[in-house]
């Protein structure tokens, strides 16, 4: 065993003529266990829920819109939506319309966004139609002349079997009271050109379907119907407002989006998902870099005490320090003693901590431990997803705070004489 380790190991194990060294040593080690294993589970929590929303903001959006410039909407789309679906990397692509409309139902009335959707084109680049918990999608599946008169606008409204179908949000039908059957009034801001000037266009949508994404911003304000009809309501023909891409590869979303747009050619203009979620991944990351901080504190607190438990060490062990001085120890072997013995400490609890909150952070997610109300946050367990370079990490940290809260008391015996020591013994 190398000199100094079989030192430092002795001085640890030895008994203490003062009992409190013992115990701040015993408090270092429980310290940095602590503060290592609440890092640990903290940031497996933090990259649990990240994943989730990761996964289920992916299911619900598509990875690449390309868009028109200006907001005339894409006339020939078609052989523009083929031509793009062969670039590399895209693996579906889907046409649709979004407008902004008023849904009213009775006395209840609300701003939402329609979008028109081919459905079984739709379902290949998002997952939202795929959320329905009430109702079906499957009369979206229907085309436009299988329901007599779908579109009846305010002159003559249609009978509820022949109505237009349209599959709402959760938070949005029950803002408007609406179930599967109901029927609610959608007018367009457009408007219709008559002899008595613009008039407001309006049409009865029959409801058959509710989904629920777990995101507040689509159950509260979004609806979805067949892309006919939509463009029927906004009276603008054969025209849609966005291209919509899915990839094999997300994380590339950013290269290809530029790729797409340079293939679409002049007037058009992309966004990926990452774009159009900055904002929150942001938020997530620096939520994640304050829980790192905040808990870092621990391990820091854990290093005080290991300092003072070295210098108390150093006090207690001036005699042997200068015994062994005598005999021929040089002064970088004193201080790596006491290095060596203060990494140990953090050495100790770091692995603790990092055994138990692998442990427990493996218990959380294999058996879902911490349960949450669904109502609230969209799932009904805390999502834990450890990462073995999370646990490497905030490993190399502990032992780095540990190995720096030895360097002032090493120093110090390493600066005792050894006649000054022993003049009295």
């Amino acid at each position: 065993m190398n000199f100094e380790l079989f030192i430092a190991a002795r001085y640890l194990r030895a008994k203490r003529r003062q009992a409190v060294i013992g115990v701040i040593t015993a408090i270092s080690i429980i310290g940095v266990a602590a503060g290592v294993a609440s890092l640990i589970i903290a940031l497996a929590i933090n990259n649990g829920f990240r994943q989730d929303l990761q996964q289920r903001l992916l299911g619900s959006t598509p990875h690449v819109s390309v868009m028109k410039v200006e907001s005339t909407g894409i006339k020939d789309w078609r052989p523009m939506l083929e031509r793009l679906s062969k670039e590399p990397h895209v693996i579906a692509a889907a046409p649709a319309i979004y407008e902004e409309v008023l849904a009213s139902r009775g006395s209840r009335a609300k701003g939402i966004v329609l979008k028109g959707v081919i459905p079984e084109e739709e379902e290949k680049v998002s997952g939202l139609l795929n959320t329905i918990s009430s109702g079906s999608a499957d009369a979206l599946n229907m085309q436009a002349d299988e329901i007599s008169n779908p579109l009846e606008g305010a002159e003559a409204p249609a009978p509820t079997s022949s109505l237009a179908p349209i599959v709402l949000g959760k938070d949005l039908a029950q803002g408007l009271g609406a179930t599967v059957g109901s029927v609610i009034l959608v007018t367009s801001p457009q408007g219709e050109l008559t002899p008595f000037g613009l008039v407001p266009k309006y049409v009865r949508f029959k409801v058959v379907g509710i989904f629920s994404s777990g995101f507040y911003d689509y159950d509260t304000a979004w609806a979805f119907t067949r892309l006919t009809d939509a463009q029927r309501l906004f009276g603008l023909g054969n025209v849609i407002s966005v291209l919509e891409f899915k990839l094999d590869d997300l994380y590339r979303a950013e290269e290809v989006a530029a790729d797409l747009e340079n293939a679409a050619g002049p007037g058009f203009q992309t966004r990926s998902w990452m774009e159009q979620n900055k904002a929150l991944f942001r938020a997530l990351r620096l939520e994640r870099v304050v829980t790192f901080i905040t808990i870092g504190l621990i391990v820091a607190v854990a290093a005080l005490n290991i300092l003072i438990s070295l210098i108390m060490m150093v006090m207690e062990k001036t005699k042997d320090i200068a015994v062994l001085m005598s005999m021929g120890a040089r002064k970088s072997q004193i201080r790596r003693i006491f290095i060596t013995q203060g990494v140990l400490i953090g050495v100790i609890g770091t692995v603790l901590g990092v055994v138990l909150g692998s442990i427990a952070s493996w218990a959380g997610a294999h058996y879902k431990l911490i349960a949450l109300s669904a109502e609230v946050y969209s799932i009904d367990y805390v999502p834990f997803a450890p990462r073995l370079i999370d646990g490497l990490i905030v490993a190399g940290v502990a032992i780095a705070i540990s190995f720096l809260s030895t360097i002032y008391p090493s120093w110090s015996a390493s600066r005792i004489l050894p006649a000054e020591a022993l003049r009295y013994e």
